[in-house]
């Protein structure tokens, strides 16, 4: 009987296996880097054990230290949860040898799985459908368009569409390098590209006496970058014989390996209804909780019993039951390319009832998370703040809720993906079920990189963070016993607060407090909302004879305005604007702290517009910064290996049509 859990992992995947574990009697060990040393999930452990050092390399790679903590604090069996070491099979066969119950499939069926190459072969002879491997110098015209994927790992990471023969070296040179750093393996392949496919992937569970069972499946096809953004379960594109079709195959993939404990077959299926294996997680997925919204199976329970050698039960397999939908909330700027976000988190509220990792009521919500107002998003790590999951009788309901309690959220701190998400849940080609791994790159999709809060919007939300401060200003006045009462038979100059909307743009307000309250004025005459309430924390606003309330929350300059019309963050405008805030014309700034990989030009180069100049890598990604025109480079500020801070400048571009004669 296991006792004692240590969960070689961190934030929402730990708290998640720690909250079966307290409900099953076993005790919890944390692992906790310095980065993370407040972070929740330490928090919610009965041990910690501190890992020295921030980066993944130096703390939750570190199998060594992992197990070392794990004889430290008592532990008698490992979970790895998913990324980091959860599907390294040299980890797992020295949790083995140090005497500890490792929860998780034999080492043999993660090395045979931990190669796509290899696997796709395994699946091959076992009779499962695979898309053929295409050696690089063998692919011509006819074969494009093409993915290079990397060979080990996941994500998306290592991952290249490839439209023309002459991509092919580089989209190769970058997918190595991006699976070397994420991976530790540069090893690349390439296939042919299915531009109109559906991710459709079924949840396993195997025991020690060879019992499979395939728990249905999930459909993942809404993407970015190759990396998972919305999963469901079931898929709307699979009928009940293409269901038995792809868990037989799920069970001929399991049986191929001997697996045992929790894992995950992924396929590839176009419109004709055909589907070719991808590749098998060799772990718990991050999308699990769809499963056991719908099945009503704790997944986590059962890795813990068959790893004790229990025998799955020979009855029926359960069957579905409603529709579940997760979304995953993440600190990244989709409008910005999905640049990575991070920084204090302020506030961080799911509105509407729910329950945490566990399965909620028909219809109900459900978030797993890591995060909570007062932490702070590192650059160290993964930047997934939430899944937030919801179950009802219908797929229709689920998108209903679950875009609802998104918007409704109060989410104060870095940039999230929460409005595209919301739009996506909404939008009619979602809704219809027709969707594939293209969404976001066709034109009728353009629209969910919106935000949701229009012009309009910005505006009355700007009026009620000038009207909120105001207000409290007001309330925190100190006035003499018998000072005059202010009254004065001339009209006063209006009161002016300047704040910028997160597009650059300057919103002025103009507003007087008179003896009826805040009144809003518009230098130009135009119509303007009526304020019907002001306080320090809640404004309320009449627009066209509809009243709105506005929830205003400042944080030094920063102020978060959340309304039913959508969430804005401003920032306050100061009188006075510091002269040493301004940037040299030409200098390329990192956008986040990263650190530097590549630096492919020298002060005196020549470069060209749409040229990369700079590799950055943050949270286990490769960004290129690239020249904004042609020009010469007059400065190179950064080396290889440097962590730059956001706002750091890189590079100085002197514009070579600079003196140019008419």
């Amino acid at each position: 009987m296991i006792n004692r859990v240590l969960v070689a992992n961190r934030g929402e995947i730990a708290r998640r296996v720690f909250h079966t574990c307290r409900r099953n009697g076993i005790g919890t060990v944390a692992v906790a880097s310095t980065a993370d040393r407040r972070a929740k999930h330490a928090a919610d452990a009965d041990i910690v054990v501190d890992l020295p050092g921030s980066s993944a390399a130096d703390t939750y790679l570190r199998g060594d230290a992992i197990i070392a903590a794990a004889h430290r604090a008592g532990a008698d069996a490992v979970h790895p949860g998913y990324g980091f070491l959860s599907e390294n099979a040299a980890f797992a066969r020295d949790v083995i040898d140090a005497g500890l119950t490792w929860i998780g499939p034999p080492p043999a069926a993660i090395e045979a799985m931990g190669s796509k190459v290899e696997s796709k072969r395994l699946m091959a002879d076992a009779g499962v459908p695979v898309l053929a491997e295409l050696a690089p110098e063998s692919i011509t015209d006819d074969h494009l368009p093409v993915l290079v994927k990397a060979s080990s790992g996941g994500g998306g990471r290592g991952m290249r569409i490839v439209e023309t023969l002459e991509e092919l070296p580089a989209a190769i040179a970058a997918a190595r390098a991006e699976a070397a750093s994420a991976f530790g393996d540069p090893t690349v392949f390439c296939e042919q590209y299915i531009a109109d496919g559906r991710h459709i992937e079924v949840q396993i569970l195997a025991d020690r006496q060879g019992n499979v069972w395939p728990l249905g499946e999930r459909e993942c096809s809404i993407q970015r970058r190759h990396q998972k953004v919305i999963e469901e379960s079931p898929s709307p594109m699979v009928d009940d014989e293409l269901r038995r079709s792809l868990c037989a195959a799920a069970v001929l993939a399991a049986k191929a390996v001997d697996y045992v404990g929790a894992g995950t077959v992924e396929f590839l299926a176009d419109r004709r209804g055909r589907f070719f294996f991808l590749e098998m997680n060799t772990r718990l997925q991050v999308e699990h909780p769809v499963t056991e919204c719908v099945t009503g199976m704790d997944l986590v329970g059962w890795q813990l019993r068959i790893a004790e050698g229990a025998e799955l039960p020979t009855t029926e397999i359960p069957e579905f039951t409603g529709h579940a939908i997760e979304a995953r909330l993440v600190s990244e700027d989709p409008a910005a390319d999905w640049l990575p976000t991070n920084g204090p988190i302020h506030r961080f509220e799911v509105t509407r009832d729910h329950t945490e990792f566990g399965i909620p009521e028909l219809p109900g919500l459900r978030v797993d998370s890591g995060f909570g107002g007062g932490d702070v998003v590192s650059v160290h790590y993964d930047g997934m703040l939430a899944k937030v999951i919801a179950w009802a009788p219908t797929r229709k309901e689920a998108a209903r809720l679950l875009s609802e309690a998104l918007a409704s959220s109060r989410l104060h701190g870095p940039v999230t993906n929460r409005d595209l998400l919301v739009r996506v849940l909404r939008h009619p080609e979602f809704l219809s079920g027709d969707i594939d791994t293209g969404f976001f790159g066709r034109d009728s999709a353009a629209d969910v990189f919106a935000p949701l809060a229009d012009p309009n919007t910005v505006g009355y939300a700007a009026i009620a963070a000038a009207l909120a401060a105001a207000a409290e200003r007001r309330d925190n006045a100190v006035t003499a016993p018998k000072a005059p009462s202010g009254w004065r038979n001339v009209p006063s100059i209006p009161q002016r607060s300047v704040f910028a909307a997160r597009n650059g743009d300057a919103i002025t307000v103009d507003y007087r407090n008179s003896r009826d309250g805040f009144v809003v004025e518009a230098g130009d005459g135009s119509p303007v909302p009526t304020v019907c309430s002001a306080s320090a924390r809640r404004v309320g606003l009449a627009v066209d004879g509809v009243r709105y309330q506005f929830d205003v929350a400042a944080t030094g300059d920063r102020v978060d305005v959340d309304s039913v019309l959508g969430a804005v963050t401003l920032a306050e405008v100061p009188r006075f604007q510091d002269p040493g805030a301004d940037v040299a014309v030409g200098s390329l700034v990192a956008p986040m702290p990263a650190t530097v990989t590549s630096v492919v030009v020298a002060e005196g180069d020549s470069v060209t517009g749409g040229s990369a100049v700079v590799t950055l890598e943050a949270m286990k990604m490769q960004h290129t910064v690239s020249a904004p025109h042609d020009g010469v480079v007059s400065a190179v500020n950064v080396a290889v290996g440097q962590q730059i801070e956001a706002g750091h400048v890189l590079i100085v571009i002197d514009d070579s049509s600079e003196g140019d004669s008419e």
